[in-house]
Formats: structure tokens, sequence, C-alpha cells
């Protein structure tokens, strides 16, 4: 006979006989999305995934959940990875949904969408947090695959366009997973490293899947965050990614990217030779007028004596120097009388002079100058200042004025 146990050790005995199995560990499972319901206090999404014959229940979990740039819909079709066990409580054999991947292209558009939204409503495509591009850069960032085409063609267009550009590139992989962990890294790098002047992030053309790395939460964000401009180049002019919406600008092609940030040396090479063809002839114009003006000056001189005129000027300018010298005089001496009355006056103000007479001043043991009229105690300390020494005295007896000393 067997022996007899009790619910809870047969769903115990169960969910260890699931959670021990490999198989169930780390699931990827193809469903459609139905029973959603999103559990605001605690943060969890409970619903089933189902096909055309079965249905399993499942859960994800709020840590799991905040992860997630959409928010899952009935009818939405996923691909979950996580494992299967069974909630002790209930007896009910559920999946423990860890990631969450749309399906198809209706489900990863509808996330897109939701995204969207969400960051627009954060204000992450706000025209008035775009900030301008420099006209002419010294060293321009560019965050793309090392091996790519798209490197190539702005390398090929800031030799023709602006070569006293530098380049800095920030390697990243630019479609796949690892994508989302690199393109990110690689804008904080440039963006940290404080040389460039611009940031370009780019690649080359590619179908929908390729590029649809760049509508990812976290590349958008390390775009809004970045301090530095930022170029958006991704794939051809009919393409658009979230990065696009958020960057400080949107250029069509990796190409295009490097033509907007850059001028054409051509043409400024062409003004600056136009400007100094202006700056010659504005020269040679104002040498004539300097010429025309000299030699007038020269006939003018020719034609009058100006001695006589000189001489009379110089005698004015003697007796101006009289004038001016006397009165020079007349205030030093003024002003030394009057030093020497306020030395003499401070001479006979100052306490040293008259300790030198033969007076001397009284202070406390604390420092304090001891007045005439301020009372002295019997066995207070006392220091007698004197002009050559000070004493450290004890109030034996104090006496009135009219006493005899003893």
């Amino acid at each position: 006979m067997a022996e007899i146990i009790n619910v809870s050790a047969l769903n115990r005995y169960v969910k260890t006989l699931l959670e021990r199995d490999a198989v169930l560990d780390g699931l990827a499972i193809r469903g459609e999305i139905s029973g959603f319901v999103h559990h605001y206090k605690s943060g969890h999404y409970y619903f089933s995934l189902r096909d055309e014959q079965c249905a399993v229940k499942a859960v994800m979990f709020s840590k799991d959940a905040k992860r997630l740039p959409f928010v899952p819909e009935n009818g939405m079709k996923v691909i979950i990875r996580g494992r299967v066990s069974l909630f002790e409580r209930d007896g009910s054999f559920q999946l423990y949904a860890e990631e969450l991947i749309p399906d198809g292209v209706g489900a990863m558009q509808l996330a897109l969408e939701q995204l969207k939204i969400r960051l627009q409503q954060e204000g992450l495509f706000d025209p008035a947090h775009k900030k301008p591009i420099p006209t002419e850069p010294y060293c321009i960032g560019v965050v793309t695959s090392a091996t790519g085409a798209a490197l190539q063609d702005v390398c090929n267009v800031l030799r023709r366009r602006w070569p006293l550009a530098k380049v800095l590139l920030s390697g990243a992989t630019v479609q796949g997973q690892l994508a989302l962990k690199e393109i990110p890294k690689a804008i904080r790098l440039l963006d940290e490293d404080g040389r460039v002047d611009v940031i370009l992030v780019t690649r080359g053309g590619g179908s929908k899947e390729d590029l649809w790395v760049f509508n990812d939460e976290a590349i958008a964000r390390a775009a809004y965050t970045c301090k530095t401009p930022l170029i958006s180049a991704v794939g051809h002019e009919i393409d658009t990614c979230i990065l696009d919406l958020v960057a400080d600008l949107r250029a069509p092609t990796p190409s295009a990217a490097a033509e907007l940030c850059t001028p054409d040396i051509e043409q400024i090479m062409g003004k600056i030779k136009i400007s100094q063809q202006n700056i010659d002839k504005s020269m040679q114009k104002r040498m004539n007028l300097w010429y025309t003006a000299c030699k007038k000056l020269c006939t003018d001189i020719n034609m009058r004596t100006p001695k006589k005129d000189i001489e009379q000027k110089q005698q004015i300018a003697q007796q101006y120097q009289q004038q001016i010298s006397r009165a020079v005089q007349y205030k030093l001496q003024l002003q030394q009388k009057r030093l020497q009355a306020a030395a003499a006056l401070c001479a006979g103000l100052n306490p040293y002079q008259v300790l030198a007479r033969g007076y001397a001043m009284v202070y406390s043991k604390t420092g304090k100058l001891i007045e005439s009229q301020q009372p002295v105690k019997v066995g207070e300390t006392i220091v007698v200042e004197r002009s050559q020494d000070r004493l450290r005295c004890v109030v034996d007896k104090i006496d009135p004025k009219e006493g005899n000393l003893e």
C-alpha cells in the first residue's frame, strides 16, 4: 500500500521535480498573450500564453517587467524566456517569464509605438533639448563598426570636404543583441572623453530587422543624456528609428551626416580668396588717397615757411613750463611744512616719548592699560612699563595721593 501524504507534500514534491529538470529551466516559448492583468500595486504581470490548442499560466515579476520597453497586450504574439515551476499554494503549473520579446512585425511595431509615446511624454523628443551642431569641428567622434562601410563613407567625405578634422572612433556592434550594450557604452565613452566636438552614430543600410536595434530605449537615453551634440545616421533616408527622434540632428545616410557637420573647404578657400582680393583693393585705394594727401601737404609746406610760427609756439611752451615749475615748487614746500607740523604733533602724543622723559605706564597682568581713575586692589599684580624695561609688581598698600611714601 502506498504511503499516505498530504497535499502540501505532494505539491512540494512536484515543484522539486519540475525545478530539477534542466529542460524546463531556461525555456524559450512562443505563443499569444491572453487574459493579461497588470497588478499595479505589486507591479507583476499575470497572463496566459496560448497557441491553437493549449494554454499555460504565466507570471512576470515586477523586477523583470520594469525592463520591458513596452506593455504587453492581449493578442500580442511573443517569445518568452524563463522557467517552469509549480505555485505550491494553489498547485498551479505555470511559466515564470524573465524576458519577453515581441514575435512578428505586428507585435514589434506595437511595442515600438508604445515606447515612442512614453519617451515623447518624458520629453526625449523635445526640440528645446536639441543642441546646435558645430559648423567647423576640430574632432569628430564616430560610433559604428570598425569594419563597416559607414566608417569609410564618413572618412571619405571628411577627406574631401574638411580634412582639418580628426576622427575618433568608438567601435561598437551595430546590429543584434550585443549592440544593445555596446552602442550606449560607445556614446558615453566619447561624451566623457572631452575631445570631440560632435558625435556621429551611424551604420549603413539594411533590413528593418537589422536596423531595429536603434529603436532600443537604452540607446535613446544614452543619446538624450549626451552633452556633446549628436547626429543619428542610420540606414537610408526612408528608414526612421527612435534614435533619429532623440538625436540633435538626423541625417539620411552616413555620408550626409559627415556633410551636415562640416563645411566645404573649397568654398571656404574661395571665400578667403575673395576676401583677400577685397583687402588688396581696399589697401590700394587707401594708399592712393594717402599719396594724394601727402603730395598736397608737401605743396602747402613749400608755399610757406613755418619757422616763425614754430618759434612763437616754443616761447609760449617755455612760459607754460616755467609757470608749472613754480606752481609745483610752491605746492611741494607747502606740503612739507604741513608734514613737519603733523610729525611734531604726533611726536608730542607718542606715549613712548613720555616714557623716555621718566614717566611710566601701568598695565594689569592681562595687558590692559590701567587708567588714573581705575581702582587697583591690594595684592593685585600689575606691570609697570618704563622706557627701557617692564616691572612686574604686587600692590602691597594703597595710599592717598596726599600721603607720604613709606
